[in-house]
């Protein structure tokens, strides 16, 4: 393949066409030409995959790849489920948290990773993590990641004081910050050390009571040092940008945005932890052209300019090793963690959301009343 440039100027220049291009109705409904060779079909979200590699892709490899949007993993599965057993689609995007789901629906097909050369530009991290490893088998090719970060005002508190989530409960920044209540219950279990995914505790139900109550009662004792519960990236960045607030938890993806319009402001994952989630790219069980979605996924692994241009149009993280020589140092800063911050960083897993969930809502409930 030839080399894959891509820089800012020509990324702008790009993104309507890519728009346009991704947003056509192009996944083939009937059942009678589901299989087309030469083509590709892709389920994803917007800008998941740069239009600069779709048109190189197109060009070296003969095979058009067909892209329908989706913007909710509720409806993608439902799409699926009612497809199978013959499915218009080859590759689809499931956040790793939802693969249980997928996978016992007999909806995905697992990855051979044998079949793609390019499986070692991926980062361990996210590769070899125990979220994506299910039965015995790999179930998808980590793309983007999405972490739950503790963001700050870099003129108003000192990167010294964020190495900790302690600095959400110091008295001096009473009422100046904030956070997404139930994301912030799992990261304040880790916090206190503990399973924040809960599956150490799928045994002994009374234990699991026992920490999301030590929990609860944690954040009541401390909610007068917060400014708001808020609910949307757009509301948090709204507040960063007002100076309502100095400190939050917060998801990447906004804090990323604020970061690279120059707002002055950082973030990190804090020594005793967070949660992130992953985007992969998995192969629908029965897809009509599989051998066609393994080139498409060796030829997206190849090399890490690929990822940067994924982490410039999407505004998450890429798995890829080496995308930080293809980043600015602003974009670095607004779409990369530390290797140390990332040892930190554990998936959201399923295994226990039903015991977790059923215990954490009524405890958020009671956080707000309180």
């Amino acid at each position: 393949m030839t080399k894959f440039h891509i820089n800012r100027r020509r990324l702008i220049q790009t993104s309507a066409a890519g728009a346009a291009i991704l947003a056509a109705p192009s996944i083939l409904r009937s059942r009678e030409a589901r299989a087309q060779e030469g083509t590709v079909n892709i389920w994803t979200y917007a800008n998941f995959i740069p239009q600069d590699f779709i048109s190189e892709f197109q060009n070296e490899t003969g095979i058009q790849i067909q892209v329908r949007l989706v913007d909710d993993q509720g409806k993608q599965f439902n799409l699926l489920a009612a497809e199978q057993p013959q499915p218009t689609v080859d590759i689809l995007t499931v956040a790793g948290h939802r693969f249980l789901q997928f996978i016992e629906s007999g909806l995905l097909a697992p990855i051979d990773t044998d079949r793609l050369t390019n499986w070692g530009n991926i980062n361990t991290i996210y590769s070899e993590s125990d979220w994506g490893t299910i039965n015995g088998e790999k179930w998808g090719a980590p793309v983007l990641s999405g972490a739950e970060v503790l963001a700050w005002n870099t003129e108003m508190v000192d990167a010294s004081e964020t190495t900790s989530w302690d600095v959400m409960f110091d008295p001096k920044y009473q009422g100046q910050t904030a956070y997404i209540i139930q994301d912030m219950m799992s990261v304040m279990m880790l916090y206190k050390g503990y399973d924040g995914n809960m599956i150490e505790y799928m045994d002994d139900p009374e234990r699991a009571a026992e920490i999301v109550r030590e929990t609860r009662d944690f954040m009541i004792e401390n909610k007068g040092m917060v400014r708001k519960f808020y609910d949307s990236g757009a509301e948090i960045q709204q507040m960063f940008i007002n100076q309502d607030v100095v400190l939050a938890h917060a998801w990447n993806g906004p804090i990323s945005k604020l970061i690279m319009d120059g707002f002055p402001i950082d973030m990190t994952i804090p020594k005793e932890g967070s949660y992130g989630f992953i985007y992969t790219f998995n192969i629908a069980e029965n897809a009509p052209n599989a051998d066609n979605a393994y080139t498409f996924l060796d030829a997206l692994l190849a090399r890490p300019e690929i990822g940067a241009a994924m982490t410039r149009a999407s505004g998450y993280l890429s798995t890829m090793n080496g995308v930080n020589d293809h980043l600015s140092e602003l974009e670095q800063r607004a779409s990369s963690f530390t290797e140390e911050e990332l040892e930190g960083l554990q998936f959201f897993r399923a295994e226990a959301n039903e015991m977790k969930y059923q215990l954490v809502d009524p405890a958020v409930e009671e956080i707000k009343a309180a």
